[in-house]
Order: C-alpha cells, then structure tokens, then sequence
C-alpha cells in the first residue's frame, strides 16, 4: 500500500476511487479506517442511525477479490459510502426516522441500494433523518449536530447524510429532497449536493413523504463525485413506473467539460430581495468565476415563486396524509408533534383546492421550463441567509416569514421538478459554509455537473473541511 487510510477520509470519491483501482489502498483498509472514524467521532456528531460493519467488511473484501482479478465494476467499486435511513435495506431495520417504524426490517433493497450495491459499493450504514423525513427529529431522536460548529444548523431532512459526508465518516451518501432536504444540509455543511429531475432516479423502496414532490439524490464532495453517483442510481425500473426512461448520459464524462458559450441566467432582484450581504458577495463571487470560465451571464426574469412558496406545505401535506393513512390516525400517539400536524392538515385540504394546487404546479412549470430556451441554467441562493443558529431554528414555527425565506429558493424547483446542484461559494467570517445553487431543464442534469466541476477547477470551497 501506497497511502495511509488515517490521511483518507476527507479525499473525494472519485480520487479514492482511483487508489482504489491502483490497488495502492484497498477496499477493506479504508473501511475498516472509516468503520473506526465513525466509532472515534460520531456519538457526538449522531450522523448514523445504524452502522452495518459486518455488511461492510464483507463487501469491501468481494470488491478487492473482483478487483484484483481485473473484475473492476466502476468508480463505486470498494468506496465505502452510505444512505439516508428511508432507503430500504433488505433484512436490516429502515426506520425513517420514526418510532413506528423502528423494527422494520424490507424484504428487499431499495432499487438505488441495489444499484449500488451492483456497483460494488460498501455499505457502511443508514444515516439519520427528520421523522418521516419532514421538517423536524422524533422527539426520541437526537438530531445530528453541524460539524463544522454543534450550535448551528445540519440541515433537514438529510441531516445525517450531511453530517457524515461533511465529517469524513463516509465518501458520499444517498439523500432526498422533498422541498430542500439535499439543498439546505448540503449547504449548511459545505457539500456538492445534486437534486436530480423528479423520475431522474427511482422512488421504489425509499420511504415516502410526498410522492410527487420527493426526489432522491446524491451528496458528496464534489460535482464529479455526484455526477459519479447519479450515473450508477439513475434510470428506469419496472418496480417505479415514474422513473423516467430517458437514457443516462455519462456524468463523469460532463465532468470533464468546459463551460465556453454556457449561458447563466441570474435575475439580480430576485436573487437580492431579502438577501443578505453575505450571501450576495458569494452570489457576486460565483458570478465572476463562471464569467472567467467562459460562461455567458445573462440578465433574466424569473417567474414570481410567491404563490408556488405558499402551494408547498398544502401539497405536501395532502400527499404525506395519503403516504401514512396505514398508520395515521390508527397510531397517532407514535408520531411526533410535527408530522402528526402537518398530516391533519393534508387531511382536512378539500379536493378542489388541492386541484387548483396542481394546476397553478403545472403554470409555474411550464412557465420555467419555457427560460431554458434562452439560457442552460439559472443561479439562486439556496437560501437567503447565512447559516442559522439552532436558536433560530427553534423558532420557525413562529415565525411564517422565515419559514417562507428558507424555502423561497429550494421548494419551487420540487413543486416543477426541475434539477438543481447546491456548490459551496464561500464561508462567514464565524467560518460557516455558505453554498448557492443551479438549476437546469428537466433531466439536463449533464449540464449542471458540467458547470459544477467547472467551478470547482478556479474555486476551493469544497475542499475545505471541518477541524474534528
């Protein structure tokens, strides 16, 4: 061996996965590295819901055997990784994040775990989430804590996910995103997270909050270490018959693109209304970098968001009543106080208004997908401030206007299902990630790893990483 697995865990995926293949670090060093990193540090961060050590070892040996016989499968093939607790895994406990379902045990995987582990993924374990994957923990769950500083926010729902990336206890995660869940931890831990078009990648086995709202996603280290990813988990399957048939393109390769002649659309008052000074000077940063690229900048009118903002919890929560009605009410007293109301109300929307709800989804649409005629993609925030203290979180439910200002960005593109890539820009003086965010037409997400790795080639906000 050729490298030391203790100077590892904070490599991207990609360049790993290139040891890997060299045979100059083997499968089983850097997981049985990874397995000790998680028992050293994360009873104080809480990222993991369950380890599967034994899982683990046993496919980190396959993969060495196969890749030492010239059997190499990919750039997965022997790299430890993990995946938010709503992915089912077969005969061990998929909890969701919920008490109801603690003892849980799928008869099979998830499609997006079988696909990894037909990648030669190794599974190092179910990352903790939001209850249900909403807004707030069961109250019998610890959340994780931020590890770049414990009185911050992670990110929901994918806060585990975020967590263990960000801390080097995994190489990258699997997340979902209902309404920001890829978008904010991916933000608020200083990640490349990639929320793929709605039907991108398959739903079957993953636990569901809000069908047509949900997106499942990769975060990770880098925009080729998420295109790396996307490339093995997306695709059609007979099991999702929502899983959209359009071939995948290879990630990897987009990588590897310039951005010459790519248009940008920025809509400067859009991006400034409510914005903070911080956020706007990594805004302007961004900018300049994608210019310097070769990038085309192109002034732009977004549709107004503001209706698609208020239609959001309405959906969601007539969709999250109709994914738990085998256990909502029957149950109630097992639910968190959180998701428990947020179902009530999906239960008490008449089907006229959930009607208009979907037709004013379909404008908005239309509407957006009607720019990328003009342009590739669109910058925006990923949300219009600088990390939040979980003393500010605290009060969301107070406080509607902040609740509003926290989605303004990430929960119009679930509403159409367009993609999007949160990229670290820079970081507050208290030296907390800040994070903006791409959006591209359906299914291009080809042009948002392009532009991605792009500027992560002139920029080095994604290989900082916390001090643990």
């Amino acid at each position: 061996m050729n490298a030391t697995t203790t100077d590892l865990h904070y490599l991207e995926l990609t360049e790993l996965a290139d040891l890997i293949r060299a045979r100059d670090v083997s499968a089983v060093e850097v997981t049985l590295a990874q397995l000790d990193r998680i028992a050293a540090l994360d009873r104080r961060l809480g990222s993991y819901a369950l380890v599967m050590a034994d899982v683990a070892m046993a496919q980190a040996e396959a993969a060495d055997a196969e890749i030492a016989a010239g059997r190499y499968r990919g750039p997965l093939h022997g790299v430890p990784i993990a995946v938010k607790d709503l992915c089912w895994t077969k005969g061990v406990p998929t909890a969701a994040g919920m008490a109801i379902h603690r003892d849980y045990r799928p008869g099979e995987d998830a499609t997006v775990v079988q696909r990894l582990n037909q990648a030669g993924a190794v599974l190092l374990g179910k990352l903790a989430l939001t209850e249900g994957a909403y807004s707030d923990h069961h109250p019998d769950v610890t959340p994780p804590n931020n590890p770049w500083h414990a009185d911050y926010w992670p990110g929901i729902s994918s806060s585990g996910p975020g967590v263990a990336t960000a801390a080097g206890l995994c190489f990258a995660s699997i997340g979902s995103d209902t309404g920001g869940s890829i978008r904010w931890p991916s933000a608020a831990n200083g990640l490349t997270g990639l929320k793929p078009s709605w039907g991108r990648v398959s739903r079957h086995g993953v636990f569901e909050l809000a069908a047509t709202l949900d997106h499942v996603g990769p975060m990770a280290r880098s925009a080729a270490d998420a295109g790396a990813l996307l490339g093995v988990i997306a695709g059609s399957d007979p099991k999702d018959p929502t899983a959209r048939h359009a071939p995948v393109p290879d990630y990897l390769a987009a990588s590897r693109q310039g951005l010459r002649g790519l248009r940008i659309g920025v809509d400067a008052a859009w991006n400034g209304a409510g914005v903070d000074e911080t956020v706007q000077a990594v805004l302007a940063s961004a900018i300049a970098a994608f210019g310097s690229l070769g990038a085309e900048i192109v002034d732009l009118a977004f549709p107004d968001v503001t209706q698609a903002i208020a239609d959001w919890s309405p959906n969601c929560a007539v969709e999250a009543a109709v994914a738990h009605e085998a256990t909502y009410p029957a149950r109630r007293s097992e639910y968190g106080p959180v998701l428990a109301s947020v179902i009530e109300a999906g239960r008490a929307l008449s089907g006229p208004d959930y009607q208009k709800i979907l037709l004013r989804r379909l404008d908005l649409r239309g509407r957006i997908a009607a720019l990328f005629g003009t342009i590739d993609l669109v910058l925006t925030p990923v949300h219009p401030f600088a990390p939040p203290s979980l003393e500010t979180i605290r009060t969301l439910g107070e406080q509607p206007d902040l609740i509003s200002a926290l989605q303004r960005y990430t929960c119009p593109f679930n509403m159409t299902g367009h993609p999007t890539i949160t990229l670290p820009g820079g970081f507050t003086k208290a030296g907390l990630p800040i994070a903006f965010q791409l959006v591209a037409a359906d299914l291009d997400e080809a042009t948002l790893v392009r532009a991605g790795a792009a500027f992560q080639t002139v920029t080095s906000w994604h290989r900082r990483h916390p001090v643990l």
